[in-house]
């Protein structure tokens, strides 16, 4: 695989430096948003569990609507959607600036304005990251995801200290009107953006209710992303407890004041540039399971520093570690989930993947909350890095893959057959039947290719999935699945990927026989009741191909 010097190559790039660039100018407001309603959460709230969901209720949203997202991510056009999710996210922190400025805000309508705020990123980030490939190439990918990362945490070491300098200075309504503000430039990027055309899928459009479960379907049958999901979910739960209690380590371990937590957020953001800039010799280095073990372990050991320091410039230098930490692991699960899924279900598959790591994040930032509101924030801190060891712990029974290559793309050898009965795309249910010929001295390993055969099948949209063997011929196995549509039928033949060529293969070199393996195509009819003056009439003849 070809690799980019430096993720700062992609810069040359002009449709990506125009969206990156309008990206840092969104990602500031955000964070100086995120200052500001952080530090006032301290002034208005009565317990710290409060002053944690305020990162609760921004990441809430991505695991309850990331995945329906992702599914307009896959169907329809995502500039479209990221426009709608920005504009919407404009009006929201309108909202919010005016509720500050004439002090109506309670901690629970703060809490629902950061919410809905995570509504909008929820929509935004499927389509977002799945954009990627229309923008840069397979080998690029990985860059992007560095680069896009590292753009947030510059972000993330300025943004906070400017958004801690506002605070002090202007008050916490001057934070969310820049945030307003913010969204304005990323908005006029994607109005200026144009994208490649799409060519015409002869195919309808997937509905909604179809295209989730299909979504859920593939990454539930896929192994080495539910190895992902899983490591991604603890790592959200656990390292989330650096920031969901960053502002109590601020204002009650330090005695600080706004601009003391917007340095230690920056000093976190400084840390996640050095591993952004460092990832590359890193991962010509290690592989992906090493990389993401030592990002548990810095965080946890960043966390066991935090439990017990008094030191500004201590606290400061950990976070450095914790920023490096986070971003080498979001960004190797990210881009393994992104080169490890067919361009059909990407979108479905990051949402997925967000849904885990946020969803994580939201449970943590209540768990971490609630147990430093009993037993104090160091208690809290030490407990979230056992469940990080624990998580490195994980990667050396469950380790993660490593990236792939274009196993992923479409095979591209199904043809649609040419039938004789007259069928629309709706029309169904359709099941299929492959007959095979296999010697007994083949069947375990036909059994076994056919294990793999069946999550394939299932993972592409197949039903009722079914092997049978013929009982006057038993060297004669019939595999059956039925799918809804003809559409359906047609989508799970080209959802097949490079990959999945080999069981093919496999399959064929066990049969024997001089003829190919016979495939029965059938439509399933329903008898008619009729009485007994009805004349009867010949059915049309259902052809099998």
């Amino acid at each position: 695989m070809k690799k980019t010097g430096s993720p700062l190559d992609l810069l040359e790039n002009r449709t990506y430096r125009m969206l990156w660039s309008a990206t840092l100018a969104s990602n500031l407001g955000t964070l100086i948003q995120t200052v500001g309603a952080g530090w006032l959460m301290t002034t208005i709230a009565t317990s710290p569990v409060q002053v944690a969901l305020v990162a609760a209720s921004n990441t809430l949203p991505v695991m309850l609507f990331a995945l329906p997202a992702g599914a307009l991510a896959d169907s329809y056009d995502r500039r479209k959607l990221m426009l709608g999710a920005q504009i919407f996210m404009f009006i929201v922190s309108v909202c919010l600036a005016l509720a500050a400025w004439f002090e109506l805000l309670t901690p629970w309508s703060l809490l629902a304005f950061t919410f809905l705020l995570g509504c909008g990123m929820a929509v935004h980030n499927p389509s977002w990251q799945s954009s990627v490939r229309d923008i840069v190439s397979r080998e690029e990918v990985t860059s992007a995801v560095l680069l896009n990362s590292m753009g947030f945490n510059l972000m993330r070491s300025v943004g906070p200290a400017f958004g801690g300098f506002i605070v002090s200075v202007a008050g916490v309504a001057w934070a969310f009107i820049a945030n307003a503000v913010s969204y304005l430039f990323l908005i006029a990027a994607l109005f200026a953006w144009k994208r490649p055309e799409k060519p015409v899928n002869p195919l309808s459009r997937e509905p909604f209710l179809l295209a989730v479960s299909a979504g859920v379907r593939y990454v539930a049958m896929s192994p080495n992303l539910i190895r992902v999901l899983v490591r991604g979910f603890l790592f959200g739960f656990a390292a989330v407890a650096v920031l969901a209690l960053l502002p109590i380590v601020a204002r009650d371990l330090l005695s600080g004041t706004a601009v003391t937590f917007g340095l230690l957020l920056g000093s976190y953001g400084v840390g996640a540039i050095i591993g952004a800039l460092g990832s590359q010799r890193l991962r010509t280095n290690f592989d992906n399971e090493y990389i993401v073990r030592g990002g548990f372990l810095v965080v946890a050991i960043s966390v066991f520093v935090l439990a017990v320091s008094r030191s500004l410039i201590v606290d400061c230098l950990v976070l450095l570690l914790a920023g490096a930490g986070w971003l080498l692991a979001l960004s190797l699960f990210n881009v393994t989930v992104q080169l490890s899924t067919p361009r059909w279900v990407v979108g479905r598959a990051l949402a997925i993947y967000q849904s885990c790591v946020f969803g994580g994040m939201a449970l943590g930032s209540w768990v971490w909350g609630g147990f430093a509101g009993t037993q104090g924030p160091p208690t809290a801190m030490v407990l979230a890095g056992l469940v990080l060891i624990g998580g490195a712990v994980w990667g050396f029974f469950f380790r993660l893959p490593e990236n792939g290559g274009d196993e992923f793309d479409p095979l591209g050898r199904f043809h649609e057959p040419v039938l004789r009965l007259d069928l629309k795309q709706r029309s169904g249910p359709i099941m299929v039947m492959v007959d095979y010929e296999i010697a007994s001295e083949d069947v375990p390993a036909f059994l076994h290719v056919m294990a793999e055969r069946r999550r394939i099948r299932i993972r592409d949209g197949a039903r009722q999935w079914a092997l049978l063997r013929d009982l006057e011929n038993p060297d004669i196995w019939s595999e059956t699945y039925h799918v809804a549509t003809w559409s359906e039928y047609v989508r799970h033949n080209e959802r097949r990927t490079v990959a999945d060529a080999n069981v093919t293969e496999k399959l064929m070199s066990l049969h024997k026989g001089d003829h190919p393996v016979r495939v029965h195509r059938m439509i399933e009819r329903q008898t008619v009741p009729r009485s007994d003056d009805t004349p009867i009439k010949p059915y049309p003849d259902i052809h099998h191909h």
